[in-house]
């Protein structure tokens, strides 16, 4: 939600780009930087914890937001807001995938991602919103205070049975599947330009093509609404119809939206038509989301299901730390040269990644999914899940 403020941000604290981008830069540095050990906990501790933890701790860190008196309060706690995103999703994904078939994986995993790209069209709806109508104050307090009833509640999920505690898989074993870290590097591409776009849409959309404030929000929060979580989940059952004919099918499916998403990017960053602009958002955002779900599903299709939320926990820090930098590169070329230019250049990087992915595709091809490294961890494993089916096996 912090995307259709940036305007209001710019003028209250009369700050640079660089520095409205840097905001998002600390997020995704802490969320990186926290990631790692929040996949180990989750692979050994109660999930369901650590996900109501996570929550709450975002809830209360956006509403400090809106209490920030400075600018470096502010950056202060949207640093904080990346602990309660790390906690998170590492947790959340290893149990989903845990509970469910594996032939299923992607399609699973979309369907969360799908409820994830929903709250963030929320926020950038209710921000745009409450930011024009009521300050930028009220925005963060009101985002923030909607997060602690679900909070409270995740901690009544139910979990599959944890298997009883056993060797850990190493991050230099992990980092030893060849296909696992092409994904890894493919994957901080497709952040840094998505973070990018995510981070300057709306921005861009009010300085470029004449949307007001409240205009550009709602527009691209529709477009959000619609066509990221129709896309989530037609990435999921693609990739999973695609995985049965094919090791790498789901790498595959990736590759291809990100290819067949770049052109209408550009279409809707050079169009001076607005229906134009957004006609080109909404058919990208379709297929960029293809991205969330099978991304998963292939990282723990690679991993035993002891290391599913490390394999995430370490995929993110090395994504965001590197995706970090997108907004606030972006910001810096916007500053010597103009935000089309900035987006055109994060478009490059997005196609550079999905090319990445052929690589992937290489490894999985030579090795197979099933890296002989992680072999003894898996066969172990598997004996366990073959003992405690999940319902639906």
């Amino acid at each position: 939600m912090l995307n259709p403020l940036l305007p209001l941000l710019r003028q209250h604290f009369n700050v640079t780009d660089s520095q409205l981008g840097s905001l998002q830069t600390v997020l995704l540095i802490v969320l990186a930087l926290a990631s790692i050990p929040s996949g180990y906990l989750a692979d050994r501790f109660s999930q369901h914890t650590i996900i109501a933890a996570g929550v709450l701790f975002w809830s209360v860190a956006s509403m400090c937001s809106g209490l920030a008196p400075t600018f470096a309060a502010l950056f202060v706690c949207r640093g904080l807001v990346g602990i309660g995103e790390a906690a998170y999703a590492p947790a959340a994904q290893a149990m989903i995938s845990d509970s469910f078939p594996v032939e299923h994986r992607a399609l699973t995993q979309s369907i969360f991602a799908s409820g994830m790209l929903l709250g963030g069209a929320g926020g950038l709806a209710l921000g745009g919103i409450m930011g024009e109508r009521h300050g930028w104050q009220y925005a963060f307090l009101i985002v923030g205070a909607i997060g602690i009833i679900p909070g409270l509640s995740a901690f009544k999920l139910k979990e599959p049975p944890k298997r009883p505690r056993s060797e850990v898989v190493s991050i230099s074993c992990l980092l030893s599947v060849p296909a696992y870290v092409a994904m890894m590097i493919a994957g901080t591409c497709i952040t840094f330009s998505t973070v990018s776009f995510v981070t300057w849409g709306v921005d861009y959309a009010t300085s470029y093509k004449d949307f007001s404030l409240k205009e550009a929000a709602l527009s691209l929060a529709v477009i959000a609404l619609l066509s990221l979580v129709l896309g989530a989940l037609a990435g999921g059952y693609f990739a999973d119809l695609l995985q049965k004919r094919f090791a790498y099918g789901r790498i595959l499916v990736i590759a291809a939206a990100f290819l067949v998403a770049a052109p209408f990017l550009l279409l809707a960053i050079q169009s001076d038509e607005k229906w134009m602009v957004l006609a080109g958002f909404f058919v990208a955002s379709f297929f960029m989301s293809w991205y969330h779900g099978p991304t998963t599903a292939v990282l723990h299709d690679l991993t035993p299901q002891r290391a599913h939320a490390t394999a995430i926990g370490v995929y993110m820090f090395v994504t965001q730390i590197v995706g970090a930098l997108g907004p606030l590169l972006i910001g810096r070329i916007s500053d010597s040269s103009d935000l089309l230019v900035a987006l055109q250049a994060a478009t490059g990087v997005m196609v550079f990644g999905a090319l990445l992915m052929l690589v992937a595709i290489y490894f999985v091809r030579r090795d197979g999914m099933h890296h002989p490294r992680l072999a003894a961890f898996r066969a172990e494993d598997d004996a366990y899940s073959a003992a405690h089916p999940v319902k639906g096996d």
